[in-house]
């Protein structure tokens, strides 16, 4: 069994309240864990209105799957025009 941990920190620009940063960081977490079938949830910086970070976590018995899904949902997220991705960490164990 291998696990893979993809942690991801989001910076929103123009963001004037933590309720408007929240609407966004649930949005893109509900559409992650839909699309993709991952465990996540924002992990830092909840009290800050212009950066979250959030940690997926993803289980399997083939590295290379974890990695293609994990280039897969970076991608999806870059699309998104409601933040930019600052740093993202990847493990597997």
């Amino acid at each position: 069994m291998i696990v893979g941990v993809l942690t991801a920190q989001l910076h929103m620009q123009g963001i004037t309240s933590l309720k408007e940063k929240r609407g966004i960081v649930k949005s893109v977490i509900g559409r992650l864990k839909s699309r993709f079938n991952i465990s996540i949830a924002e992990v830092d910086h909840q009290d800050n209105k212009t950066s979250a970070v959030i940690a997926m976590v993803m289980v399997s018995n083939d590295t290379r799957f974890i990695d293609r899904q994990f280039d897969t949902i970076i991608n999806f997220m870059q699309r998104d025009g409601r933040f930019y991705l600052g740093k993202i960490e990847r493990e597997t164990f």
